[in-house]
C-alpha cells in the first residue's frame, strides 16, 4: 500500500507542476501533507517537517548568500572586462564568436542563475551574430550547453537539490565531480570550435577595423567596420559589408544606419557601461575576493554556506558602505533568493514525508525487485543514463525530489553509495537546460529571436552527447 501511495504522490506532484497547475513550492508542501494524512500519519507531519527543515537549513543559506554574492559582483562590474575581452577576442571571425559565446556563458554562469547568464550572453553576442548573418540557433545552443554544465555548481540548483534529497553535503557531491565537469566544458568549447568553423566556411572571411566614432556616438569610442570578401564597405555599430565567397551581401544587417534591424540591435548593448552600481576602483579587490572564495570552496577550508555568508557580507560592506545602497542591492536580487531558498525549505516537507512515512523504503524495495540482479551494482550508471530523459521531460524538482531518492535506495541495496548516485544524477544537466520546463530557456530564445522548436532540433543531439561525455569521464576517473 505504501508503495502505491508513494508512487501516486510522486506522480501527482510531477503532473501538477508539469501542467503548471501548481507552483513547485506549493506542490512540494501541499501534496505530501495530503498524502501524509492518507497514510494515517498526519499527526506526525510536524515532526517530519521540522526534521527536514533542520537538515536543509545549511543548503538554503548557501543558495541565498551565493545568489547575493554573484549578483553583487555583476552589479559592480567584475565581469565587464571579461565580456569586453571576449568581444575583442571574437573580432569578426565566426569561429571565435562561437567559442567566445561558450566561454562567456560559462563564466557568467558562476552566478548560478540561468536567466542572468542568458541575458548577459545574448546582450553581448547577439549584435555580432546578427550583423554577420550567423546562425542564431548556434548561439542559443552553445550558450545553453555551457550553462548546463556550469549549472551543476553547488549554488546553481541541481547539486543542492541532489544533496538535499539524499541528505548529503553539497561539497561532497560537487568537488569530486569537477574533473568530469571540466571534460564536459572542454567538450562544449570544442563543439563550439567545430560549429564556428562551419559558420566560417558558410560565411567566408571577414575582417574588423576600428574607426573613430562620430560625435554624438555616446559612450562608444569607436565604431566597428566589418569588411568582407565582396564589394563595398559600411559603418555602424558592428556593421557587416561585403560577403564571403558564394554568399549574397547582407541587406538589412549591414546597409547602414536607420533600418529596423539596426534599431532592434540597439536593444542589445550588453552590460550598461554607465550603470550607477559600478565600482571600478574596487575591481581588483572584488576579483581577489572571488578567487579566494572559490579556492576556499574547492579546498574545503570552511563549509560552503559559511564561505558565501562571509563573502556576501564582505562584498556588500566594501562595495556599498551606505546602508540604503546595501538594501537596494539585496532587494534587487530578492526574487531569486526567495524562489530558491523557499524551494529548499518547501522540499523539507516532501522529503520528510517520503522518508518519515516509510514510502521511499517500500518503493525502493519494489524497484530493487524489478532491477535485474546484474544491473544492481551499476545503479550509478543507470541513474546517469536515466538523468538525460528524466531531467528533460520533468523539472529538476520532480527528478531530484521525486525520483532520485528511490533510485538511491535501490542503489544502496546493491552497495552503491548515495554520493555516487548524487553525482551520476547531475549528468543530464546540459540537456536539461534546453527543456521546455525550464523558464530560463524562454529568456534565451526570446532575446535571441529564435523559435523554440528550431533551438530544440539543433541542441538536443549535441547536449545529449555532452551529457554522455561527462558520464564517461566520471566513470573513467572513478567518480561515478
Amino acid at each position: 500500500m505504501l508503495t502505491i501511495l508513494g508512487f501516486a504522490m510522486i506522480a501527482t506532484f510531477l503532473v501538477l507542476i508539469m501542467m503548471k497547475k501548481m507552483s513547485p513550492i506549493a506542490a512540494l508542501v501541499l501534496i505530501p501533507a495530503l498524502f501524509c494524512v492518507f497514510v494515517g500519519k498526519g499527526a506526525h507531519l510536524g515532526d517530519y517537517v521540522i526534521d527536514g527543515v533542520s537538515s536543509l537549513a545549511p543548503t538554503a543559506a548557501m543558495l541565498m548568500f551565493a545568489i547575493v554574492y554573484f549578483g553583487v559582483m555583476i552589479d559592480v562590474g567584475l565581469f565587464d572586462p571579461i565580456v569586453r575581452g571576449i568581444l575583442r577576442f571574437c573580432k569578426a571571425d565566426p569561429m571565435r564568436i562561437v567559442v567566445g559565446t561558450a566561454l562567456l556563458a560559462a563564466i557568467v554562469s558562476l552566478d548560478g542563475d540561468g536567466s542572468t547568464t542568458f541575458m548577459i550572453t545574448v546582450s553581448a553576442m547577439y549584435p555580432l551574430y546578427k550583423r554577420l548573418k550567423m546562425s542564431l540557433v548556434v548561439m542559443t545552443g552553445v550558450a545553453a550547453m555551457a550553462n548546463g554544465v556550469m549549472n551543476t555548481l553547488p549554488w546553481g540548483g541541481p547539486t543542492a537539490r541532489a544533496a538535499t534529497a539524499l541528505k548529503l553535503d553539497a561539497s561532497d557531491v560537487f568537488v569530486p565531480m569537477i574533473p568530469a565537469l571540466l571534460v564536459g566544458l572542454l567538450g562544449v568549447v570544442l563543439l563550439a570550435y567545430v560549429l564556428g568553423l562551419r559558420e566560417r566556411r558558410r560565411l567566408g572571411a571577414l575582417t574588423l577595423v576600428e574607426t573613430p566614432a562620430e560625435e554624438g556616438a555616446g559612450a562608444r569610442e569607436t565604431e566597428t567596420v566589418l569588411v568582407g570578401a565582396g564589394s563595398g564597405t559600411g559603418t555602424g555599430s558592428g556593421a557587416v559589408t561585403g560577403a564571403g565567397p558564394g554568399e549574397e551581401a547582407p541587406s538589412a544587417g549591414g546597409s547602414g544606419a536607420g533600418t529596423d534591424t539596426d534599431a532592434q540591435d540597439d536593444d542589445f548593448r550588453g552590460l550598461d557601461p554607465d550603470r550607477p552600481t559600478l565600482r571600478p576602483k574596487l575591481y581588483w579587490f572584488n576579483a581577489l575576493l572571488t578567487v579566494v572564495l572559490l579556492a576556499a570552496m574547492i579546498m574545503e577550508w570552511l563549509p560552503i554556506p559559511v564561505l558565501f555568508l562571509l563573502g556576501a557580507a564582505l562584498a556588500l560592506t566594501v562595495n556599498f558602505p551606505h546602508i540604503p545602497d546595501q538594501r537596494a542591492r539585496i532587494a534587487a536580487h530578492a526574487d531569486n533568493v526567495l524562489n530558491v531558498s523557499g524551494m529548499v525549505f518547501a522540499a523539507a516537507v516532501f522529503t520528510g514525508v517520503l522518508q518519515g512515512t516509510g514510502m521511499v523504503d517500500h518503493m525502493a524495495e519494489w524497484l530493487v525487485g524489478i532491477v535485474p540482479e546484474a544491473m544492481g551494482p551499476h545503479m550509478a550508471l543507470v541513474t546517469g543514463v536515466l538523468s538525460l530523459p528524466l531531467t528533460y521531460f520533468m523539472s529538476n524538482d520532480g527528478f531530484y525530489f521525486g525520483v532520485l531518492p528511490v533510485l538511491a535506495e535501490a542503489g544502496a541495496a546493491h552497495g552503491v553509495s548515495p554520493l555516487e548516485m548524487a553525482r551520476a544524477s547531475l549528468v543530464g544537466q546540459p540537456l536539461h537546460m534546453s527543456s521546455p520546463l525550464v523558464p530560463a530557456v524562454y529568456v534565451l530564445v526570446g532575446m535571441a529571436r529564435v523559435e523554440f522548436g528550431d533551438h530544440t532540433r539543433f541542441v538536443v543531439k549535441w547536449a545529449a552527447l555532452t551529457c554522455l561525455l561527462i558520464l564517461a569521464a566520471g566513470i573513467l576517473f572513478g567518480i561515478i
